[in-house]
Order: structure tokens, then C-alpha cells, then sequence
């Protein structure tokens, strides 16, 4: 009996202001020339929200450059939306796809998605939950540290929500294997993994850069919009990064008032440390091919779909 090939996909990786959404939508547009049907699918676990625009840096209409783009704007900042919740949409979309190209830095999205990981079925624990939500970010981190050092490595350290519920697999099922949950080579696609690889100096000063610019066209005014639509802050702060820093300046209600020039200067340096985060799990997967140039990435990918 002869085995059906596996759908072709396209992953498009790397740390935060690495330049993925260009290169995403640079190799798209040369992959239609070509006469495929590429569409992007974004792995951004806050673009999905509504009106995190300029905070999560989202690809504008002009920038698609009438490449169709999926899971932005999927629904409210007010609402929860999970790993399955990402994977589940995410499949759906795919179906109907010729190329899909998923582009991101969510590990965990992209892992999930393309079967690189299985998130275990971990029921809420509300009793420890209660618990754990006496405790500050710090403290939580602590004892993640020490139960799985692993996921610590990966997290968000200030983002209570993940915190919390990394405490509760761990505690449920014990630490992560060494190296993160991985899948059998048999995945249901056959992937091409592309990241994006840029020297740190230069990354820095794209975070740099990149920050200035969002604080130019209205990134403060945008987190005070959603507070005004009914966006908490206690929400805001849970979605993490810029989001979390912006929290803190707005706030009149905040434990510590932050000055306008600390929000700068200490936002910029969680970025720099995110994406550091993000390089240590991306790291992990050895098929990825890092590439510098978009040349690199359209040849790869050329050679990839003529096979």
C-alpha cells in the first residue's frame, strides 16, 4: 500500500526583531511567482487579541502586500486563548492552504502545531491555584526553578498565568525531560525549518530600534484605548512583555510607580531577555537551518517544494 506524502510546511522561527514577518511575506510573495499558493499563518500567542496592535508589533494591511495572513485578531484581549486553542484553529486554517507558512516566536505554538510536541492533559488544579496566587512572580519562579528547571529556563519569569500553570504540570507529572517534550520523527508534516540568524549586537539594536519606534506611533495611547474599552490591568499585565511594562506606567493603582524613562529602559531589557529565551528553546531543535539572508531562505525553500 502506498503511503500519501505528508503536506509540505514551511516554518519561519526566531527571536523577536530577528525580522521574521518581512522575510515571511518576502519569501511568500517570491514563492507566488514561482506558482505556489503560499499563505502565512502567524504562531504569536498575543497577536490572536484584538487591538494589541502596535504593542506585538502586528503585520499591518499595507505590509501583507495581499498575502492572506491567518490567526490575528481571533478574539478579545479579555479572553483566555491556550496552546490547543492555537493548535486547534491553527489545523483548521492549514486544510485549505497550498503552502502554509507558519511564522513566529511562540515555540510552544509552532512545536505544538507541527507535532514537535504534546502538551499534557492537566486538568485545573484549583485548590493549588488559590495557592500559588498568594505568591509574587519572583516566588513562583523560585519554585519552578527547582521542580523543572527546564521549563524556568524558557518561561516568562514575570507572567504569573504561565507560571503558575508550569507549576501545575510539573507538580502533576514531574519536569520536563531533558531537552523539552519531543515527538517521534513521524510527524503529520513534512517541515522545512527556516530561523532567522542575526549577531547579537544587531539584534539588540533592532529591539532598540523597534521599541522607539512603537513609542513613536502610539503605543502608550494604544494601552490606555484598551483599558478604556474595558481591557484590566491585571489582564493587560498577564499578557505579558510590553504589555506588562505598559500596565505598570498607567496604572494610579500600581504597587510601584515606574517613570516614563524606566519604562523604557527596563521594557527594552525584557525584550532583549525574551528573546534570549526564545533563542535557548528555539536552539533545541536541531532541523532548523539558520539563515542570514532572504536569498538562503528562498533557495531552501525552493528546493523543499520541488521535491
Amino acid at each position: 500500500m502506498t503511503q500519501l506524502a505528508k503536506p509540505k510546511v514551511i516554518a519561519l522561527v526566531g527571536p523577536t526583531a530577528s525580522g521574521k514577518t518581512s522575510l515571511s511575506i518576502t519569501l511568500a510573495k517570491e514563492l507566488k511567482k514561482l506558482g505556489y499558493k503560499p499563505e502565512i499563518i502567524s504562531a504569536d500567542s498575543r497577536q490572536v487579541y484584538r487591538g494589541l496592535n502596535i504593542g506585538t508589533g502586528k503585520v499591518t494591511k499595507k505590509e501583507m502586500a495581499s498575502i492572506p495572513h491567518h490567526l490575528l485578531d481571533v478574539l478579545s484581549p479579555k479572553k483566555q486563548f491556550t496552546v490547543d486553542d492555537f493548535t486547534k484553529h491553527a489545523q483548521k486554517v492549514m486544510r485549505g492552504i497550498g503552502v502554509p507558512i507558519i511564522v513566529g516566536g511562540t515555540g510552544m505554538y509552532v512545536d505544538s502545531l507541527l507535532g514537535r510536541m504534546v502538551f499534557p492533559n492537566v486538568p485545573p488544579n484549583e485548590k493549588l491555584r488559590t495557592e500559588l496566587e498568594k505568591k509574587s512572580a519572583e516566588q513562583l519562579f523560585e519554585i519552578l526553578q527547582k521542580i523543572d528547571p527546564d521549563r524556568a529556563a524558557t518561561i516568562d519569569a514575570k507572567n504569573k498565568r504561565r507560571l503558575v500553570r508550569a507549576i501545575e504540570i510539573a507538580k502533576a507529572l514531574g519536569a520536563s525531560p531533558k531537552g523539552g517534550p519531543q515527538l517521534a520523527a513521524d510527524g503529520p508534516y513534512d517541515v522545512l525549518w527556516l530561523g532567522i540568524k542575526l549577531p547579537e549586537d544587531k539584534l539588540r539594536e533592532n529591539i532598540h530600534t523597534r521599541l522607539l519606534t512603537r513609542l513613536k506611533i502610539g503605543m502608550i495611547a494604544e494601552a490606555k484605548k484598551l483599558h478604556e474599552q474595558g481591557l484590566s490591568y491585571k489582564r493587560m499585565r498577564e499578557l505579558g512583555l510590553e504589555y506588562r511594562f505598559l500596565a505598570d506606567l498607567l496604572d494610579p493603582r500600581a504597587s510601584v510607580k515606574i517613570t516614563r524613562k524606566e519604562f523604557e529602559v527596563e521594557l527594552e531589557r525584557a525584550i532583549a531577555h525574551y528573546a534570549k529565551r526564545q533563542l535557548t528553546w528555539f536552539k533545541r531543535n536541531k532541523d532548523i537551518v539558520w539563515v542570514a539572508i532572504p536569498n538562503d531562505a528562498l533557495q531552501l525553500a525552493k528546493e523543499f517544494l520541488s521535491v
